[in-house]
């Protein structure tokens, strides 16, 4: 199976260079985790190279199996709209082709782990779980399921000892970050961090650390990026998008 079938994952895409990097990286440690697996890369818009010029590669290479992975936390207009199309586009120049298109990454108790990954990175311990509240940033969508998908796992997040989890969205949705930070402060709570739920650095990103800096917030923690826990994540949505049946399991 890993022989035969492809991997593509697809990258939003920045004019930022480290969120190119932040993708290659996390490619990188799939290719790491499962030797002989083929892990292509291509992106939405400003960073080369395209999903069409990725798939017609290997089509001429004489690929036939491939699973495309965006690499999205959440199934918003992305995963909705832009990249069914790109794809049916693509593939419907290469009839021996095959492309299964896999579920975007969120929501996962891998994500969580590797959100408290980077917390943990960033400074706090064990210790301080029962003082510290929690602003869950996200990028932010228009999609109200997106956004349901968000403050469903902030409250999850909240049952786990946090003091408090909040979720914020850098852009189209409210609260900012630095709202969430303040109303947390509002609350009574003495300690809070930043948790940048975005895969890669970027616009969206460098909005919710100046929104954690100008509120004040004692902590942000880096972007998920190549955490192994997002890696082994890309990976399950390959065998899942492979073995359908065994999603359940595998969730």
């Amino acid at each position: 199976m890993t022989a035969r079938h492809v991997l593509l994952v697809i990258a939003h895409g920045s004019r930022d260079p480290r969120h190119a990097a932040t993708v290659h990286a996390l490619t990188e440690r799939v290719r790491a985790a499962r030797p002989g697996l083929r892990v292509e890369t291509a992106f939405l818009d400003h960073c080369a190279p395209s999903v069409p010029q990725v798939v017609d590669r290997l089509a001429a290479e004489g690929v036939r199996d491939v699973v495309a992975l965006p690499l999205l936390l959440t199934r918003a207009f992305h995963a909705k709209a832009d990249i069914p199309a790109v794809l049916r586009e693509s593939a419907a120049r290469h009839a021996r082709m095959r492309v299964r298109r896999a579920d975007v990454l969120g929501p996962s108790p891998l994500l969580q782990a590797a959100l408290e990954r980077r917390l943990r990175e960033a400074g706090l311990g064990p210790g301080d779980r029962p003082s510290t509240g929690i602003v869950l940033a996200s990028a932010g969508s228009s999609d109200p399921e997106a956004i349901a998908v968000i403050a469903e796992i902030a409250r999850e997040w909240r049952r786990t000892g946090w003091c408090a989890v909040r979720p914020a969205f850098a852009s189209a949705s409210l609260p900012t970050t630095d709202e969430a930070v303040r109303a947390l402060r509002a609350d009574g709570v003495r300690h809070v961090a930043v948790a940048p739920y975005v895969i890669a650095p970027g616009f969206l990103p460098d909005r919710i650390a100046r929104g954690a800096l100008a509120s004040g917030a004692d902590l942000l923690a880096d972007v998920l990026g190549d955490a192994p826990e997002v890696a082994r994540l890309l990976l399950r949505r390959f065998d899942e998008a492979l073995l359908p049946r065994l999603s359940l399991a595998l969730a």
